[in-house]
């Protein structure tokens, strides 16, 4: 049964099921709030309760991260773990594609739900249309301008397959209409709904406990408040040319403050495999649980990244965000003063850290922190139609 066929002069089933499609970090951290709005709404009593069942593709394959985020999101443990592991974006697609078919067979949910713009978002919303089930995408409508982007691709398919859009701002469901998703006359009947940003709602749930962090963890990095910067980078547009990664590293290292660098397994292989070396002001580390990354961020003097998660967490922080990028899908951030686009080059990373940088209004573009209990009211007042 999919999306928008229940009668609703016929008694309703008294359980659905719902599927949560997750592989890497960001879902992981997306997938949280989702958890608790989906309890909070089972302990009402309502009618039919939500059989929650998380499936994670094994985009992520560090164990070690990955139960490490489960454990400080308090997710439940995945009900399938597709284990597709690295390789080709081929080769990892075609081993998501054929084992959540299976799975989605098994379970017959009611509604897919895919996050954000991965491969895990893309097998999601291909096997959920190709067996006529009903898909949801949280963060549609994300758009950077960059089609050969592999996560532009992703977020353009996920729209494109689902019936139903859940747009972080007001940004987004323009992007939507500009395709023709959710206007007048779209033939799929598709509904485009603002519930802000899920994200948010995670670090408004998570940062009381990350504070209590905050003294331990930066004396585990010798660092102090402001005293340093903080740098991620592992977008492919980087890490897959090695000229990219040199400049933002030499413009790390020329920075006045030390840098704390969490490196992403690709990035440390990539580094490995040209022989690149790091001096003394880049302070290497393993990746970070979510908490101490919490910690991390906001004791930072700025962010340097490559990452939208981060860019939004920067936001959210009031911390100056330098992104190592063309371009982004959350220009607001740019807009308001909060975030600059830097790119690749040394010279202008480092105009870009010293700059004056605005602090976000409190009212946010993103929402008030309550966007997944708006996903779970949309997802069942659509299902009712």
């Amino acid at each position: 049964m999919t999306a928008g066929s229940i009668e609703t002069n016929q008694p309703g089933p008294s359980r659905v099921t719902w599927i949560s499609i997750v592989g890497t970090r960001p879902q992981f951290i997306k997938l949280g709030p989702i958890c608790r709005a989906i309890e909070a709404y089972n302990e009402q009593g309502r009618s039919p309760q939500i059989q929650h069942r998380i499936i994670h593709t094994g985009q992520h394959y560090d164990h070690d991260v990955a139960d490490l985020l489960f454990e400080q999101m308090r997710i439940p443990r995945p009900d399938h773990n597709l284990q597709a592991g690295s390789g080709s974006h081929g080769t990892q697609l075609a081993k998501m594609i054929e084992r959540l078919e299976a799975v989605l067979l098994t379970e017959k949910p009611e509604w897919v739900i895919n996050y954000g713009d991965t491969n895990s978002t893309l097998a999601g919303a291909l096997v959920a249309a190709r067996l006529h089930f009903a898909a949801a995408h949280v963060e549609a409508g994300c758009r950077s301008g960059q089609i050969a982007m592999p996560e532009e691709q992703a977020r353009i398919v996920a729209d494109h397959l689902s019936c139903l859009l859940l747009a972080p701002s007001q940004t987004a469901v323009d992007n939507l209409r500009l395709e023709g998703i959710g206007v007048e006359g779209d033939a799929r009947n598709r509904r485009v709904a603002i519930v802000g940003d899920v994200t948010y709602d995670a670090l408004l749930q998570n940062l009381g406990l990350a504070d209590k962090l905050a003294e331990q963890s930066l004396r585990k990095f010798g660092m102090q408040d402001q005293s340093y910067y903080l740098l991620t980078l592992h977008r492919a547009e980087n890490t897959d040319r090695v000229e990219h990664m040199c400049a933002i590293l030499d413009a790390a290292e020329s920075l006045d403050l030390p840098v704390l660098f969490p490196i992403h397994p690709r990035t440390k292989n990539v580094l490995a495999a040209n022989g690149i070396s790091l001096n003394g002001n880049l302070h290497v580390t393993t990746p970070l649980g979510y908490l101490e990354m919490l910690v991390l961020e906001k004791h930072a003097r700025a962010i340097l990244t490559d990452s939208g998660g981060v860019q939004k967490e920067a936001f959210y922080l009031r911390v100056p965000c330098v992104t190592l990028r063309e371009n982004t899908e959350w220009p607001e951030t740019v807009e308001l003063g909060a975030n600059r686009l830097a790119g690749a080059s040394l010279e202008r990373i480092r105009a870009a850290v010293t700059a004056d940088h605005q602090a976000p209004e409190p009212s946010s573009p993103y929402g008030d922190g309550r966007a997944a209990q708006k996903i779970v009211h949309e997802l069942q007042k659509f299902s009712l139609r």
